[in-house]
């Protein structure tokens, strides 16, 4: 009886610390679009399943997981996760999720968009993939093609171990967020997908894209009106248009871009490595931007400035200046590996240093060209001898 009696006391002593691990440990609520009707067979449309499993999460508090589960296939034919949310979530993207054809697509817009949400974390886990279905649509030229992936005004985001592939235009969007970072993200289109860039970003501030592989038919990583402090590094390249600043000055406009960064980064067979490009009779700036330590595979404009983007207008005023590229080596498939056809008002700042380009074909010889481009080129091959100061 005595032995009872000191069992309850001791039971009922540290009951209550048990009540408040299990409390603690019941923050993170999990909510698997299969317990909301998903089928997961790719083909039944799980969109609805998808919407309500994620207004439970967003509106729940604490920490909210959504699962995605892998080894399913879900077909969605648009689905919004939008915010602000009570809670700070996570989306499991573990599954494939497929998007319809394009006869069976609902509106233009973008498959999956994720707005106005802070905190927000995407994780594949490395077996995740969306796959656009984007071959039903690439005949049609003149469509008005949709994305994968959009993220509006998204801060504090952090994407990672996702496979993304043949979208029907650009695979990952980046509009208006803060602070966002995208790790060991694989995309993968074939080099003939007209407009399928891999990152598409504009207006966007502090963006990282780190250890990713991106295989498109446009750019690699496009830059876009109103961003600053772009980073990229160790991302591969290839096929595609390699990473672009622009185009910039589209319809007469003022864009503006500035301290964009990418280094370590290889591009193979690309049609263009470190490329800047605006349209004349635009307006605005390209400035501070650097392309440091970048391998060169068959690259067939390996630097390139073009100010001509669209010839069919004249006299830009688009300003470019304090370029550098440094640390590039391996091979050029034309004779031009430096093209630096810069507008009237010219180009000012550019330096290139320790750079080593030689031609794709054995015993052929690279070159450079200048036009109205201003700056100083130093231990750089081919020899720059067209810049002025």
């Amino acid at each position: 009886m005595q032995g009872f009696i000191i069992y309850v006391l001791f039971f009922s002593f540290i009951s209550p610390c048990l009540c408040t691990r299990l409390n603690v440990g019941t923050t993170n609520d999990i909510y698997n679009v299969m317990q909301y009707g998903a089928i997961g067979d790719g083909k039944s449309d799980d969109t609805q399943a998808f919407s309500k499993a994620w207004s439970s999460a967003c509106t729940s508090s604490g920490m909210s997981t959504l699962v995605i589960p892998s080894e399913k296939s879900f077909m969605v034919t648009r689905v919004n996760f939008s915010g602000p949310c009570n809670a700070k979530i996570l989306i499991q993207m573990e599954g494939r999720i497929v998007a319809p054809s394009k006869e069976d697509w609902k509106g233009a817009a973008n498959l999956i968009s994720m707005e106005y949400l802070n905190g927000l974390i995407v994780d594949g886990n490395g077996h995740g993939e969306v796959y656009g279905n984007g071959a039903t649509w690439w005949k049609c030229r003149t469509c008005f093609r949709p994305g994968v992936l959009f993220f509006h005004a998204c801060n504090g985001l952090n994407v990672r171990n996702l496979k993304i592939s043949d979208s029907p235009k650009t695979h990952v969007y980046v509009n208006q967020c803060d602070g966002a970072t995208f790790t060991r993200v694989s995309i993968n289109s074939p080099a003939t997908s007209p407009n399928t860039d891999g990152f598409g970003i504009s207006y966007s501030t502090n963006i990282l894209i780190q250890d990713s592989d991106i295989k498109s038919g446009d750019d690699c990583i496009a830059v876009n009106d109103g961003s600053t402090f772009i980073n990229a590094t160790r991302v591969t390249c290839g096929p595609g248009h390699g990473i672009s600043v622009g185009s910039l000055g589209r319809n007469r406009t003022t864009e503006k871009v500035s301290d964009v960064h990418v280094r370590n980064c290889t591009f193979t067979g690309t049609a263009n490595g470190a490329r800047i490009k605006t349209v004349e009779g635009g307006s605005g700036y390209a400035k501070q931007i650097s392309f440091e330590q970048i391998i060169l595979v068959n690259v067939k404009n390996p630097i390139i400035i073009d100010q001509k983007y669209d010839p069919a207008i004249r006299d830009t005023s688009v300003l470019v200046s304090s370029v550098t590229y440094r640390g590039f080596t391996g091979t050029s498939a034309t004779d031009v590996a430096i093209d630096l056809d810069c507008s009237s008002s010219g180009c000012y700042g550019i330096v290139l240093d320790e750079n080593n380009i030689v031609s794709a074909q054995p015993g052929k010889k690279t070159s450079a060209f200048c036009r109205n481009a201003h700056g100083a080129a130093t231990h750089t091959i081919p020899n720059v001898l067209c810049l002025s100061k």
